[in-house]
């Protein structure tokens, strides 16, 4: 369950004045991405704009999702909150849903104390019986999960792993030495550090940018399992093609105007207050999407080089 490239989709929205949630697109990107290897769905993840979402919302996507994918591959949903009281209802709901795993994001805007933090991943994880893995994103929670915590969660039986997004080697290390040990499983969070992360011993990646390069990422994590070292190389290289476009806008703006000047699913806008990209980033989003050769794909399930 928690190997390869696993793609924390876009959440679509209409162009109404609601922003309501669009499922026939959401259909559209998930048979995209699965039809190009990837080897998980996660749903309401950061690029899931999850903090835009309400609870009801929330629960309805997951419901949805789950029908779609049917089976294929395994489902995780993310239902972190600021309150311990919030994560747990949405964990019981998206259980209930039909989730496969979720994945736990630390409080943010508050930054609890360890104890605090023990409590709360503990708490959310004794409520549910699917796996719970922790998703480590610094920058947006203010606060960086210890290699120590994942430790005291792990050998509690609390955690099956953890989502690492802090962009740091140190911090990937110190979760990988942790996991080696209670047999828990690491993944990358950031689509930079596929290739090393890899390397070092992380079992896959949470991948955004797979949602419109699915081919490309799961060619990547293919020649890393294959240990054709220069092929992986030049696939990791090859991602900062999008990577370097995905920074003209707030997450996640380019990459939902990417999937529909692509033609690949209507993802709609980020909701409110985040605005579209104009059209000079168009104009690059469409260089990038040449670059992929998604312009000019042949048939539906072309997902990039």
């Amino acid at each position: 369950m928690f190997r390869g490239i696993i793609t924390p989709i876009v959440t679509p929205f209409h162009r109404d004045d609601g922003q309501r949630i669009n499922y026939e697109a959401a259909e559209e990107l998930i048979e995209y991405v699965i039809a190009n290897g990837v080897s998980g769905i996660f749903l309401l993840g950061s690029n899931g704009e999850f903090h835009v979402i309400d609870r009801e919302e929330k629960i309805q996507f997951v419901r949805e999702a789950v029908k779609i994918v049917n089976g294929r591959v395994p489902v995780f949903a993310g239902p972190g909150a600021c309150s311990t009281q919030e994560t747990v209802y949405l964990a019981k709901e998206m259980e209930a849903a039909g989730a496969d795993a979720l994945s736990v994001i630390s409080p943010y805007f508050v930054q609890p104390t360890e104890e605090e933090l023990y409590s709360h991943f503990r708490t959310v994880a004794e409520s549910v019986k699917i796996p719970v893995i922790l998703y480590n994103i610094p920058r947006l929670t203010g606060m960086n999960i210890s290699a120590g915590l994942f430790d005291r969660l792990a050998r509690q039986g609390c955690v099956a792993g953890i989502k690492d997004s802090s962009r740091s080697e140190e911090n990937l290390r110190a979760y990988l030495e942790v996991a080696k040990r209670n047999n828990l499983a690491v993944l990358v969070g950031s689509d930079g550090m596929i290739a090393r992360g890899y390397r070092m011993g992380a079992s896959g990646a949470i991948a955004g940018m797979s949602n419109v390069i699915p081919k490309h990422m799961c060619s990547l994590f293919r020649a890393l399992e294959e240990h054709r070292e220069q092929d992986a190389d030049e696939l990791q290289q090859g991602v900062e093609a999008i990577r370097s476009v995905n920074k003209l806008g707030t997450m996640p703006s380019i990459l939902k105007r990417a999937l529909e000047l692509g033609k690949i699913a209507q993802a709609g806008p980020a909701r409110k207050p985040v605005k579209e990209p104009d059209a000079q980033t168009d104009q690059e989003i469409l260089k990038m999407l040449e670059y992929y050769h998604l312009l000019d794909r042949q048939e539906k399930g072309n997902g990039g080089k």
